[in-house]
């Protein structure tokens, strides 16, 4: 087992530096930087000439796009990064790496919470679905879910904060607190500040579970469909056992053997935040900023957040092939 992680470690290195080498290219071959977008109004009104831009430009260490100019920032790049220095952001002001750990746990806790009520919500659904095809729960619990998967994001996050935020006022429609609001640095202080962002997260963490839950309700009902057809099944029913056993004790396990595949894609999801939920709601996660920085141009940042992706992409597909071989006993790690 040891042998095999640091050989997939090992690999991992050669993969992270393909992944920065792509990213850099096309981060710099963007239209427009930070320079640019932040100077445009500027160089229109004649306030900033296209001299002073490019004093800029070099200043930031962008001003040269010829494809020796990238080479040249991209090995720069990464010989701050192998000293563990991300750079600093153009945009926020602050080390890259400073901006995402201040700025990852709000996305982290609204992400874990909803990927938490994924799993127990659409497994349960995706089994029911399969040990009833084609009845009436069937298709309700398939049209149900397929709604979810075919709203937009922020079409369906309107609708959510006009009738229980704007109709209802059940729920702050924005933000994480109540504006103006203080809190005490005391016990009492605390629980009242963690009850009001609960609140405020109800609606993100809402919108959240119900577009994700068709994806995985499918994966499980196709995967239960498959198991319950095979010869082990049948013969578990021939000797007499419950339906109920039959299931949840017999297939399930096998059900869920598939569904490790997504382990992979679960750990930067926790992270990265999600873009458009925390635009829609107005919430300053790491997925907004990460997209503020993007439309500014903001080079190391861009850099910093999708290598930081990359590293737990990397570590979540080596967690997954490991979990292949706790939950089926036939997968063997190779040398």
């Amino acid at each position: 087992m040891i042998k095999y992680i640091l050989k997939r470690l090992f690999i991992s290195i050669f993969v992270l530096l393909g992944v920065s080498i792509i990213i850099y290219s096309l981060v710099r071959m963007m239209p427009n930087d930070y320079v640019d977008i932040t100077f445009a109004e500027q160089l229109a009104s004649g306030s900033v000439t296209q001299a002073h831009i490019d004093e800029f430009k070099k200043l930031y260490g962008i001003g040269d796009k010829t494809f020796g100019g990238i080479i040249k920032g991209y090995f720069q790049w990464l010989g701050n990064l192998c000293k563990g220095n991300l750079g600093r952001s153009f945009k926020y002001e602050k080390p890259v790496a400073q901006v995402i750990g201040e700025n990852m746990w709000i996305s982290f806790s609204i992400a874990l919470i909803a990927t938490i009520l994924q799993f127990i919500i659409s497994i349960p659904l995706g089994i029911s679905s399969a040990t009833h095809q084609y009845s009436v729960r069937d298709y309700a619990i398939t049209i149900f879910t397929m709604i979810g998967i075919s709203l937009p994001t922020y079409f369906f996050g309107a609708i959510v904060i006009k009738f229980f935020s704007v109709e209802l006022g059940w729920f702050p429609s924005n933000g994480l607190v109540n504006p103006g609001a203080t809190y005490p640095e005391t016990f009492v202080g605390w629980w009242a500040k963690l009850g009001d962002m609960i609140h405020h997260l109800v609606l993100p963490i809402f919108v959240s579970v119900i577009l994700s839950l068709g994806g995985l309700m499918r994966y499980t009902r196709t995967n239960t469909l498959e198991v319950l057809n095979a010869d082990y099944i049948r013969t578990a029913r021939a000797k007499g056992l419950s339906e109920k056993k039959v299931i949840y004790v017999h297939a399930f396990r096998n059900t869920m053997i598939p569904l490790v595949t997504l382990l992979a894609g679960i750990l930067p999801s926790l992270f990265g935040g999600m873009m458009i939920t925390e635009q829609v709601f107005g919430i300053n996660g790491i997925g907004l900023l990460a997209y503020n920085a993007l439309k500014a141009g903001d080079i190391p940042f861009v850099m910093g957040y999708n290598m930081f992706l990359a590293i737990l992409t990397v570590i979540g597909t080596l967690f997954s092939d490991i979990m292949y071989s706790v939950v089926d006993p036939r997968v063997k790690l190779g040398k």
